[in-house]
């Protein structure tokens, strides 16, 4: 391979980089350090480590180090919860302090190296961690737990600190859920609630509170991760864990800062081939958030639109608030997969039916017409005045007789319904109450979704408490809103699940001829110009102009007559980075003088600009299409990532963007374009033909590419515009911006 003559990393160097551990901890791949196969071209790895926590969850011995029964202290109230909680989980529990005999009647060891046998984990209760974790590794301790804060939720300092101690942790071979955690991993969780269950993580442990009280409602939780600081156990390695336990459902997650986006894709990337849904609320979407999340837990909130369009890359479903998280991973913990996609609201009243069938509409959820025959058969039960198409209007009187579930019955028997919703406004007893037996009884007899909102503000209705809350098949809501989002959720989840295929599988290992092609063009911390840019772009197969470099006047009039008229003429030079707004940019020249004195003009401007030329460049004048720009710049979390949108002027004005983290498939290139809110442009407007789609998904692709291969020597690349031609017609790389790393 060759090397950059600019002493830039090769990509093979850069992979021996990371595996020989040069930059960070060697990457793990299920259990084992990783070789080559299980990196991408640039040295990262391609699949989840999946950490065995179950000696950490369900420990056979616990040591407690600073334990105490000093009633006042602090710790005396932690060591009591934690010999409650050892209890309940069968482990051996032993107090660890240097002055005490015993605590709580416990015999108390002087120190780690005293315990009576090996621990599984051991729960720091000290104001510093770092002296104790070498007397963790000389005990062969598997896992620690630190509560101590002043890490890196306070600034520089304790980040430095932060990083003492996670280097500590590595050398001792040990795993350290902390620092600034809680205590909420050894909660008390109800063992009496059947089906899939959710698994918890939060970064703050007040914020996982109303989640974890669903159990009172009877959604049955099994884990909570409160991972603090995550100076080495994070978010990502409990969502690998958690999606591989048979009993969990659904993982639901309040996150502040990821410590790794790589980690948290490939963990994202795990559960989605498990087929375990992954709920978020993650703040930092407005400065405000971001700033409050990093001063809080220490880490980069990661700019938010990254964020977003990762998640949704992995299936990761993210909600807003600390409700909407609840509602919807309980159900889709507890909901199978839908056996049709059609909605169907059904109510006692046709202002309710109408107002909940707005609100879903726009949401996205899909309500079809009932057919004919469906329609006549509700007919024998409900008035043919009342509207039965959906939503279906039952006038209110059915529900109080047999009727009521002679039509729950009837639309659930429709092949086109995925799911029933019932808007239940306020209680109505009798009525209200047989309809929320009605509507229990026929979700234990069919294996569709039905979903029930309780209306009333007072929510101590037998209705509401016993009979909905006590069906492990009802999903029950408190607004129509939480219903909504939790149901488009559902369907959104199984569409994905359906179609996923890991992106990971297909990223390429071994460097392209491309690659060796540019290592040559590089100027580490430089701007290329933009015919070295366009060399780039041209050694990965993107089309670019019929265009020349040219020093003269007299070869730019020879390079016009190659070129073809009409040309541009642009000054080159790795100064320039905005030619427009310089004058440094001639169109439409159609003779000989005008080259002539085009050329003369550009060089005279940056001669009195200060600015240094490699030439002008007389290109090929490339007019019907449609301006797009592809780019990629460097995020802190993820790394490289690739954006399509709107070019030209229209890039900064309409921000009218999409972004993707690589590696990802056609598919999702595809998509990226689904979202543009100028998309209709590409379908042809006022009587322009459509554009050549299939070739600007191709360029996203190879850009993605440079993205893989080139991402540790690129921080900016910008082709803008791309002039996307007639269908057929391809797409041109008009100009391009390269800044170098």
């Amino acid at each position: 391979m060759l090397g950059s003559t600019h002493g830039t990393l090769t990509t093979d160097s850069r992979r021996a980089r990371v595996i020989a551990c040069g930059e960070q901890p060697s990457p793990v791949v299920h259990g084992r350090p990783a070789d080559v196969d299980d990196l991408d071209v640039s040295g990262r790895p391609l699949y989840a480590d999946v950490p065995d926590l179950d000696r950490f969850f369900r420990p056979e011995s616990v040591a407690v180090v600073g334990a105490s029964d000093a009633e006042g202290r602090p710790n005396t109230g932690i060591t009591r919860q934690l010999i409650a909680w050892a209890e309940r989980v069968g482990a051996r529990l032993h107090p660890v302090h240097p002055t005490r005999q015993s605590v709580f009647g416990i015999p108390c060891s002087p120190s780690l190296a005293d315990l009576p046998e090996q621990v599984d984990l051991a729960v720091l209760l000290v104001g510093d961690p770092l002296p104790v974790i070498g007397e963790l590794a000389e005990a062969k301790v598997k896992f620690a737990v630190a509560f101590a804060s002043g890490f890196a939720e306070t600034g520089a300092e304790g980040a430095a600190a932060q990083a003492h101690l996670a280097a500590a942790v590595r050398r001792a071979g040990l795993r350290l859920l902390g620092p600034n955690t809680n205590l909420n991993a050894f909660e008390k969780f109800r063992n009496d609630l059947d089906g899939p269950a959710i698994a918890l993580i939060t970064q703050s442990g007040h914020q996982g509170r109303p989640v974890f009280a669903m159990q009172e409602l009877g959604v049955r939780l099994s884990h909570w991760a409160p991972t603090g600081n995550e100076a080495d156990l994070e978010t990502a390695d409990f969502i690998s864990y958690f999606s591989e336990q048979p009993e969990i459902g659904a993982i639901a997650c309040y996150v502040e800062g990821l410590k790794d986006g790589r980690s948290f894709l490939l963990a994202a990337d795990r559960a989605a081939r498990r087929g375990v849904p992954v709920v978020a609320v993650k703040v930092g979407r407005t400065e405000t958030g971001a700033r409050t999340a990093a001063s809080h837990t220490g880490k980069l909130t990661g700019a938010d639109t990254v964020v977003d369009a990762a998640m949704r890359q992995y299936g990761v479903i993210r909600v807003d608030g600390l409700d909407e998280l609840q509602d919807t991973a309980a159900l889709l913990a507890r909901a199978r997969a839908p056996r049709a996609e059609g909605v169907v609201v059904y109510s006692i009243s046709g202002g309710t039916g109408a107002h909940f069938a707005d609100l879903a509409t726009a949401a996205g959820l899909p309500l079809p017409n009932l057919s004919a025959p469906k329609q006549a058969e509700l007919h024998q039960w409900i008035p043919e005045y009342l509207s039965v198409t959906n939503p279906v209007d039952n006038g209110g009187h059915p529900v109080g007789d047999w009727r009521g579930r002679k039509i729950i019955d009837a639309i659930l028997a429709d092949p086109e319904v995925g799911v029933l919703i019932c808007p239940i406004t306020g209680p109505f007893p009798p009525m209200s109450d047989k309809l929320a037996q009605d509507l229990v009884d026929a979700a234990e007899q069919t294996d569709k979704l039905v979903c029930v909102v309780w209306g009333s503000p007072v929510g101590t209705e037998a209705a509401y408490r016993e009979t909905l809350l006590g069906s492990s098949k009802v999903a029950t809501f408190r607004t129509f809103a939480n219903c909504i989002t939790a149901v488009r959720a559902y369907l959104d989840h199984h569409r994905f699940v359906a179609a996923y295929r890991s992106p990971f599988d297909e990223a390429p290992r071994t460097p392209s001829p491309s690659f060796r092609k540019t290592q040559a063009l590089m100027r580490p911390g430089q701007q290329l110009s933009e015919h070295a840019a366009k060399q780039l772009l041209r050694a990965y197969g993107i089309r670019v102009p019929r265009e020349q470099l040219v020093t003269s006047a007299a070869a730019a009039v020879r390079a016009a007559s190659l070129v073809g008229y009409p040309v541009v003429m642009k000054a080159s030079g790795a100064q320039i980075a905005h030619k427009t707004e310089l004058g440094l940019v001639k169109i439409g020249l159609t003779s000989a003088s005008q080259v002539r004195d085009a050329y003369r003009e550009l060089t005279d401007i940056a001669r009195y600009e200060g600015i240094s030329l490699d030439g002008v460049l007389v290109c090929q004048m490339v007019e019907r299409g449609v301006e797009m720009f592809v780019g990629v710049t460097h995020d802190q979390l993820f790394g490289p990532t690739v954006t399509v949108g709107l070019g030209g002027v229209l890039v900064e004005v309409l921000r009218d963007a999409a972004v993707r983290v690589p590696p990802f498939g056609e598919d999702q290139a595809r998509g990226m374009l689904g979202e543009l809110r100028g998309r209709a442009l590409l379908e042809g407007v006022r009587g322009g033909p459509p554009v050549d789609v299939d070739a600007l998904v191709e360029v996203v692709m190879r850009v993605q590419r440079m993205a893989l291969e080139l991402g540790d020597d690129i921080a900016e690349l910008d082709i803008n515009p791309l002039m996307v031609l007639p269908r057929g017609q391809g797409a041109v790389a008009l100009d391009a911006l390269v800044v170098c790393r």
